[in-house]
């Protein structure tokens, strides 16, 4: 069973809205839900299949255009991940006869940056925890953070930042916080599912030019967000992208693409 559909004729609307290069459409399968960037279908009443797009979003406003390509590196990505991380979590490229599907962003956070770097600029907290004086923007967390917190995600988050932090960096990328969602089958098993450690869903900064105190290079969505904020984007308006900032965003996926997994995407 999967929490808290949307009501169908939404999903339609939604996907109605998009331009034919950022939505895949399955005919003879039923929509389950429109995600940001990601479309759910059931196969059928065991198995689910999450489709990725080239929809893009950003301050959580999907974009008029899509980024080509991406929906075909994001899914290679996160194969990578789902089997370097399996012996921690299995995952629903494996099973997928979830009894529900967490409807709750786990982030990890490795490093202060983004809205947590904001957050604690305005209060000295991030996500309400207090923390010490004195922090830099992009300085690293003794322990990794983890919101919201409930006991069992945050082992689990934590193992798997960790073991991927440890790997990205020896590839030259520190992996400055992530994003993971969570499923459970009928028996209780939790499964790590939808996307993992993509540029989509992570902040991921070159090593080789980390500095505390500054803005880090970046092969993430920051080359995107950093271009609406220069417009003065009122983060509630879709608007069409440049060719230059599309091109330029995929140049920085391909690139972490290549660095973390060393080997080229495939796009046929």
């Amino acid at each position: 069973m999967i929490t808290q559909l949307e009501d169908p004729k939404k999903v339609k609307n939604k996907l109605q809205s998009y331009t034919s290069n950022i939505y895949n459409s399955c005919p003879d399968l039923e929509l389950i839900t429109c995600g940001k960037v990601r479309d759910l279908y059931r196969i059928d009443d065991n198995t689910l299949l999450f489709v990725a797009t080239d929809r893009i979003s950003a301050f959580d406003v999907i974009m008029k255009n899509g980024v080509p390509g991406k929906e075909k590196l994001l899914t290679q990505i996160s194969v990578f991940w789902f089997n370097y991380l399996k012996d921690i979590l299995p995952n629903h490229i494996i099973t997928t006869e979830f009894d529900q599907i967490f409807s709750v962003e786990a982030i990890v956070r490795g490093y202060i940056t983004g809205s947590a770097w904001s957050e604690y600029k305005k209060k000295g907290t991030v996500c309400d925890t207090t923390l010490p004086e004195g922090l830099k923007e992009g300085q690293s967390f003794e322990k990794a953070l983890y919101t919201p917190s409930t006991k069992a995600e945050i082992e689990i988050s934590v193992k798997l930042y960790t073991k991927a932090k440890k790997y990205a960096l020896s590839k030259g990328i520190i992996i400055a916080d992530t994003e993971f969602e969570f499923g459970r089958d009928d028996t209780g098993i939790l499964y790590i599912v939808d996307e993992v450690l993509t540029p989509d869903s992570s902040r991921f900064w070159l090593s080789l030019n980390y500095e505390v105190g500054k803005s880090q290079e970046s092969f993430d969505k920051q080359y995107l967000r950093n271009y609406l904020l220069s417009i003065d984007f009122d983060k509630k308006t879709s608007i069409e992208l440049p060719n230059d900032i599309v091109t330029k965003t995929m140049e920085r996926y391909i690139e972490a693409y290549k660095m973390i997994t060393d080997s080229d995407p495939t796009f046929l």
